[in-house]
C-alpha cells in the first residue's frame, strides 16, 4: 500500500479524533464505540482503504475533502488562522477572514 498524503493524514487524524471524543457516528446515527471500525471509516474518507478499487478511494477522498472544505467555511478567523499558521501561509497576519479562507483553499 502506498504512503498516504498529508492531507489524508490529517483526515484519518480528524476521523480518529472525533472517535475518540464520542462523536464519530454510523450511518444510522449510533455512535461507533469499535475502535476497529473507526480505523475502518478512517482509511474509507482518507482514500486508503485496500478494499477498494484506485479509482473508487480517489472518488471517495475528493468527496471527503469538499465535505471539509464546505465545513471549513464555517469556521472562525482565529480558526482559520491556526491553520495558516500550520501552513506556513505568508502574510497570514494582516489578512481577513475571507483572505484567510481563500489563501486556504488554494
Amino acid at each position: 500500500m502506498a504512503t498516504p498524503t498529508r492531507a489524508q493524514k490529517d483526515t484519518i487524524g480528524r476521523v480518529m479524533h472525533a472517535f475518540k471524543e464520542g462523536e464519530l457516528e454510523r450511518n444510522d446515527g449510533r455512535p461507533v464505540t469499535n475502535p476497529k471500525q473507526a480505523i475502518a471509516i478512517a482509511l474509507r474518507e482518507a482514500g486508503t482503504s485496500n478494499q477498494e478499487s484506485p479509482a473508487d478511494n480517489r472518488a471517495t477522498f475528493r468527496r471527503t475533502r469538499r465535505k471539509e472544505r464546505e465545513t471549513r467555511s464555517h469556521a472562525t478567523r482565529a480558526a482559520l488562522y491556526d491553520e495558516a499558521k500550520r501552513r506556513d501561509i505568508p502574510g497570514r497576519s494582516r489578512m481577513s477572514r475571507d483572505e484567510l479562507e481563500r489563501a486556504l483553499n488554494r
